[in-house]
């Protein structure tokens, strides 16, 4: 396949790096000031050491990438919310221009999921997301093969950052501000790590399932209920410890609900993953409790998932 990798971040820059050992071709890539474009396939090291040493891939201006000659793009400039502009304008591009997408980016699939369906069915291309929920792991996929209406709710731990602080704050018994101090330090928590901590990420990612399971049901952020971690006190996670269980951040979605917060677990438990881990839960019609657990973010992990994604297109 020829890719169009949009977004020079952690994950667009590892989809260029890995994509020629996938059997890909990238045939064009932006970041939000400028583009390489050559459509017998661009010297990928060449942009990615441009992007390392002068900040800009290439000389080409960044539309020129969503007009050049592919077969998918790989939409994986930052989330925003609301309108998430300009990832849903580059996807509707694409489609429009009947191509394919593989979305890492998760505003378009949270906020505006109804209307990437619509502009999908007027398209010969076709629309997957499975990095956005989980990294790595293969939560989408497996609720697509498994077959949605047969899965009636999912609960997850997905996000790494959180789970981090949780982890620390409960082994160490020390505050939240100290552990969030030590993640930032070692690049595990961003210099602002509010949509990490106050639980957007993740119900982010409940919604973007919550439209899985539930495609009539048009789901965006503001239907999400959210409590994040900032106010728990670290003798909360003691307490937990002493009854053989502790605190993580719970993304749920059943009956109908999305539902984001700090939840009490057994410590062994599946949903109670160490460090940067993400765990995942689907209840299931016939086969019971089928859990997913992994890394749930990186820009290689996730880039892997793009990449499995773009397999699973049909040329």
């Amino acid at each position: 396949m020829r890719l169009a990798v949009i977004g020079a971040g952690a994950v667009g820059t590892a989809v260029v790096d890995l994509a020629a050992d996938f059997g890909h071709t990238v045939t064009a890539f932006a970041d939000s000031q400028s583009a390489v474009v050559d459509p017998g396939g661009i010297d990928a090291s060449a942009a990615l050491n441009a992007k390392r040493t002068d900040g800009v891939v290439g000389d080409a201006a960044p539309s020129e990438a969503l007009s050049a000659d592919y077969d998918v793009l790989v939409e994986a400039t930052p989330t925003t919310l609301g309108d998430a502009q300009p990832g849903f304008g580059h996807v509707q591009t694409a489609l429009e221009r009947d191509r394919h997408v593989v979305l890492a980016n998760k505003g378009p699939i949270a906020e505006r999921y109804a209307e990437i369906r619509a502009l999908e069915a007027e398209s010969a291309g076709t629309v997957r997301f499975g990095a956005t929920v989980g990294g790595a792991m293969p939560v989408i996929s497996t609720i697509e093969d498994f077959g949605p209406e047969r899965i009636s709710a999912m609960r997850g731990v997905l996000n790494g950052t959180a789970n981090f602080v949780l982890t620390r704050m409960g082994a160490e018994g020390l505050d939240y501000e100290h552990v969030l101090a030590e993640a930032q330090d070692l690049g595990v928590a961003e210099a602002d790590p509010s949509f990490d901590v106050d639980g957007t990420d993740a119900a982010l990612k409940g919604v973007i399932v919550a439209n899985v399971l539930d495609p009539d049901g048009e789901y965006t952020l503001a239907d999400a209920e959210v409590e994040g971690i900032e106010d728990l006190p670290g003798s909360m996670l003691e307490l937990a410890r002493e009854d053989g269980r502790t605190i993580r951040l719970i993304v749920e979605f059943a009956d109908g609900q999305v539902r984001v917060g700090p939840r009490l677990v057994p410590e062994h438990a599946a949903l109670a993953p160490a460090g940067t881990r993400n765990a995942v839960q689907l209840e299931t019609e016939h086969a019971g409790q089928l859990s997913v657990s992994g890394r749930g973010a990186g820009g290689t992990e996730t880039a892997s998932a793009v990449l499995s994604d773009v397999e699973r297109i049909q040329p």
